[in-house]
């Protein structure tokens, strides 16, 4: 018997399998013939209502940004962004007809200035009042302008969205699934509201089979745990999902529910969203060091597993991982550094995978680690301290004399070899005459630096008696 088909929208109100006729666009705009046995099943199962889509209930629910917009009658031009696969270029279409706008699309990647300039002109001469289709006042219609891959498109190019945009010739819809403070211009930002769409759940997933499963008039050849294996190769994206399924509803009928094992044998999983460029990249490196700064190895492997499965170069990775040991760890362990070293060398002399073996051990090794930023912060302070003071000389009691001139102007006069005096310590002042005594590193008191912390606070009162004069040392106090 079919599994139940689930025939709510987005909302709770039924939802039509079959698309209704497309919204109006400009020739060449892949738009055709609705509902035809021969498209493939994620066009026509493509939503004829913004309350047809799924996953975005944030932007099109009854409180969402989109549908508030759209309920006070005035459609700004926005940047959807979002990763592939969710909706975006079918609520640009949607937004089109729900708005009373004509829709017209371009793709930054196959489009030009000529593209530009002649979608501009069109837009144009569509707003002249008496045309047919035009607003209520008789002035016209307004133009959608749909661009895909919006961030293809260069600084120039992007600025030559701006009068037509300022002058409402059209309300620009761009599509992007690059962060947009990185990949457009701040002067189309400043006219553009930037709307996120999320990667679909689980629940906005299995909705999309369930509607597969109504216009296919049959339930998808799998068990319970494969259908759950197969949302989870979409990896959110819901038209590979509708193309998986599509292959599966292919399949002859009465055949046997495929296991897990089955289903992925006979489909290929979703490559996971990673740009080693691009803005994933960054995103992914930012939660491996964060997790291993909050001092959680198994978030931190977890990390550093998707960045492998990406296809991130090993060597940058074990690059990030030294440059931590030095920056959150330093002195609280100082054998990380040893081991982040250690464990690059090892991956240099092995390759892959058995040298990522190392760096899966380096990441558990400064997880587990005592953390310190005391050296990093301390560095930062003295590098500000040498800008402001500039080219002070160093007390003359601390410089060399190696000719009978320096000697006579008081070079290395009083200077005391700490090693002869007691408990190998002169509490002499090695900072710049006229340079007040200043406290750059200050250990966390966590892992080694406990014992660092209590070794300099010995020496700070043994500096203070014996620059006022007296030599009799402080009993050496714990913390």
């Amino acid at each position: 018997m079919p599994r139940k088909a689930q025939t709510d929208d987005l909302f709770g109100a039924a939802a039509a399998p079959d698309p209704a006729p497309p919204v109006e666009a400009e020739a060449g705009d892949g738009s055709g013939p609705p509902g035809g046995p021969d498209r493939p099943l994620a066009d026509r199962l493509r939503p004829r209502q913004l309350q047809e889509v799924v996953g975005q209930e944030h932007l099109l629910g009854p409180e969402g940004a989109i549908t508030r917009m759209l309920g006070r009658g005035a459609l700004a031009s926005l940047i959807l962004w979002g990763p592939p696969g969710v909706g975006k270029t079918t609520i640009a279409r949607l937004l089109a007809e729900a708005a009373g706008l004509r829709f017209a699309a371009l793709s930054a990647v196959f489009s030009g200035v000529a593209d530009l300039k002649k979608a501009f002109d069109e837009a144009r001469a569509r707003r002249r009042p008496g045309l047919s289709g035009g607003g209520p006042s008789g002035g016209g219609q307004g133009t959608l302008l749909f661009v895909d891959e919006i961030h293809r498109f260069n600084r120039a190019q992007q600025d030559g969205f701006l009068p037509v945009v300022e002058d409402g010739t059209v309300t620009l819809v761009g599509a992007t699934t690059e962060n947009p403070s990185f990949a457009l211009n701040g002067a189309i930002l400043s006219r553009c509201q930037v709307m996120v769409l999320r990667r679909l759940d689980d629940a906005a997933l299995e909705r999309l089979l369930a509607r597969a499963e109504q216009l296919s008039a049959r339930a998808l050849p799998v068990d319970e745990a494969a259908r759950g294996v197969l949302r989870a190769m979409a990896d959110g994206d819901g038209r590979y999902l509708l193309n998986m399924a599509e292959q599966l509803l292919a399949l002859p009928e009465g055949s046997a529910a495929l296991d897990p094992a089955g289903l992925s044998a006979l489909l290929a999983r979703r490559a996971a969203l990673y740009d080693k460029d691009r803005e994933e990249h960054y995103n992914l490196i930012s939660a491996l060091h964060k997790s291993l700064r909050g001092s959680d190895p198994d978030a931190a492997l977890y990390w550093f597993a998707r960045m492998l499965e990406g296809g991130e170069d090993p060597r940058y990775i074990a690059r990030r991982l030294t440059r931590f040991a030095t920056e959150d760890i330093g002195l609280a362990d100082p054998s990380a550094l040893p081991a982040a070293l250690a464990a690059w060398e090892t991956y240099e002399r092995l390759g892959s995978p058995e040298g990522e073996l190392a760096l899966a051990q380096l990441v558990v090794h400064l997880g587990a680690a005592p953390k310190s930023n005391a050296v990093y912060v301390g560095y930062k302070e003295a590098r500000r301290a040498a800008r402001e003071t500039g080219s002070l000389m160093p007390p003359a009691h601390i410089l060399n004399a190696p000719t009978k001139l320096m000697k006579q102007l008081g070079y290395g006069a009083g200077y005391a070899y700490d090693h002869d005096e007691d408990g190998g310590f002169s509490g002499q002042n090695y900072f710049p005459e006229g340079m007040e005594r200043q406290r750059f590193y200050r250990p966390a008191g966590r892992g080694i630096e406990a014992r660092i912390l209590d070794r300099l606070r010995e020496w700070d009162a043994l500096r203070e008696q014996r620059m006022a004069g007296r030599d009799t040392p402080t009993p050496r106090t714990r913390r």
